[in-house]
């Protein structure tokens, strides 16, 4: 129990991470109804990205304080471009296709991104050192808080704010949500629907790359492969909080990565179920707790908001 408070915040840390994540795939369905199974790689590129701004576009010994707002526009231009790209050129011509075909399109485009990251990028085969911040960690209490993730508990609220006054406060936010809730009207009364599609694509490619980096500055290396588990678990997210919820997309996040850490953390102390605990089974435990929201409450924690359609 002396450890609770840091399992605790451990959880609302990857939860945070997770979230950011989930957003880019419940943005895209509830608009146009695609699970976009290539966004853990494009949150992978993002984090490539800014690697590549570090070490290839900075100075040498630039300071963090400086390298890192650098990073996360780097990183957001490169998964933002391969967000936009995926789907002007992969899920647009196949929008009025049997939906088999985009699902398809999507998990060939993320072996693709997957494949090209470890054959053309640099040293890509072993895991590549992401720059950390030279500070910390600070101590609440019990609690210690790295660099990396007093920078997604940071991030991430800034991140859904700035999120909840575009969507509710914006004319192109406004528009997003009628194209949500009806694609056909919203064109006729002059509403640009691919536009708006780009958006969220572009909205949820940058919300990935934020991710990334708090990956790289909480873990220290990214990896040309960690795209396809922390997507796994984004997607977990979504349909925990609700798809088509952005809201619901974090807070499915947070209860996700609580959950994940408190089980891993605390199964040990179980008698008999010590073979059960650790890191290993993580993944396990964050599906358990999605199978049960959905036998119990299957439209999600929060609640869907994907409209009806013919």
């Amino acid at each position: 129990m002396n450890t609770l408070p840091q399992q605790l915040a451990n959880g609302l840390f990857l939860g945070s991470m997770y979230g950011l994540i989930a957003i880019g795939y419940t943005m895209v369905y509830g608009i146009v109804q695609l699970i976009n199974f290539a966004h853990g790689e494009i949150f992978m590129t993002g984090g490539f990205g800014a690697l590549t701004v570090y070490l290839y576009v900075l100075p040498d010994g630039t300071s963090m304080w400086i390298a890192l707002p650098a990073m996360l526009i780097g990183g957001g231009l490169v998964a933002v471009l391969i967000a936009v790209g995926a789907e002007r050129f992969a899920y647009r011509p196949l929008r009025g296709a049997p939906r088999l075909a985009p699902l398809i399109t999507a998990i060939g485009l993320s072996l693709a991104l997957q494949q090209a990251v470890f054959n053309w990028y640099p040293n890509a085969k072993t895991d590549r050192n992401f720059p950390q911040i030279n500070a910390g960690p600070w101590h609440i209490g019990s609690i210690s808080i790295s660099s990396g993730s007093l920078f997604v508990i940071v991030a991430a609220p800034l991140c859904m704010a700035a999120l909840a006054l575009f969507v509710s406060m914006s004319r192109t936010g406004r528009a997003m949500q009628a194209t949500a809730q009806d694609p056909d009207t919203a064109q006729l009364m002059g509403i640009d629907t691919n536009k708006i599609i780009v958006i969220a694509f572009a909205i949820g490619g940058f919300f990935a790359a934020v991710a990334a980096v708090s990956y790289g500055l909480r873990y220290g290396s990214i990896q040309y492969n960690m795209g396809f588990q922390m997507g796994l678990k984004a997607f977990t997210a979504a349909v925990l909080g609700g798809i088509g919820n952005i809201y619901g997309a974090m807070i499915g996040g947070l209860v996700l990565g609580l959950a994940e850490t408190m089980a891993t953390s605390y199964i040990d102390g179980i008698p008999g179920m010590q073979q059960l605990g650790g890191g290993g089974w993580s993944s396990v435990w964050a599906f358990v707790l999605l199978i049960l929201v959905l036998l119990f409450r299957p439209q999600g924690l929060v609640g869907e908001r994907v409209a009806d359609r013919a």
